[in-house]
């Protein structure tokens, strides 16, 4: 830290590294990042387009870790954005349904999470509109899992008692928080504790999966994606800061 202002970003941290390591696999494994990034097989130029991504989620993250760095902190948002909308939605389009619509929401939430770098204190509207949208996100994470609280109960840690009811449990804290960023009320607080639980998911959940199968890439993909979701509803505290009322200024 020189003259009082950060080098790094360390509320960043969990959001970059999750990129940072998404880079990785897709460069060692030369594809793109599963369902999460469902670029067409038969793209032209694919292999390179690979490497681009790879590159790029790379880069996004170092930058998203420099607060100097300014508006080329939104590098990393961005590409989130375009997967969510030039490769989710037309899935959504083709196959409307609450699975489809969960990998939309989860690649939509790094975006708008992510926004908060560059965005989430600047005065105006847009952080109140990233904080409503940031929350619509949780709402459909929370609904996906009551429509598939088998599945998702099914990835609870063995030793936990009771699967389902922690199934339905993450689900209902999910809406709730979403539900609290919409309105704008306890806002803060919702965005704080909604990155607690989707960090105890990737230390819980994810983490041991990977050290049980540490050559797997899917289990790999799960945990990173995990850790950036982590780190955007992290960082969407400052939108949720940011929208607060304050006292009338006679402007």
């Amino acid at each position: 830290m020189r003259g009082g202002r950060r080098t790094i970003d360390t509320d960043a941290l969990p959001y970059a590294a999750g990129a940072i390591g998404l880079a990785v696999i897709t460069f060692l494994y030369r594809d793109f990042a599963l369902q999460w990034q469902p670029v067409p097989t038969g793209i032209a130029n694919r292999a390179t387009l690979v490497l681009v991504s790879a590159a790029l989620l790379g880069l996004g993250g170092l930058l998203a870790l420099l607060p100097r760095t300014g508006f080329l902190r939104l590098l990393l948002p961005a590409q989130y954005l375009v997967w969510a909308l030039a490769l989710h939605v037309p899935v959504v389009l083709a196959k409307p349904g609450v699975g489809t619509l969960l990998g939309f929401a989860e690649v939509f939430a790094l975006a708008t999470g992510g926004a908060a770098l560059f965005l989430g204190r600047r005065p105006g509207q847009t952080r109140t509109v990233l904080r409503v949208l940031f929350g619509l996100c949780a709402i459909v994470f929370g609904i996906s899992h009551f429509v598939y609280a088998g599945i998702t109960a099914s990835m609870v840690p063995g030793w936990l008692p009771k699967p389902l009811y922690w199934a339905y449990f993450t689900g209902g804290a999910h809406i709730a928080a979403g539900l609290a960023l919409v309105s704008g009320t306890a806002a803060t607080l919702a965005a704080t504790l909604l990155a607690v639980m989707c960090g105890s998911f990737v230390v819980l959940l994810h983490a041991p999966r990977v050290v049980a199968a540490p050559s797997n890439r899917v289990e790999w993909t799960m945990l990173l994606i995990a850790l950036s979701i982590t780190g955007a509803a992290w960082l969407a505290r400052g939108l949720a800061q940011a929208g607060r009322a304050r006292p009338f200024s006679g402007r």
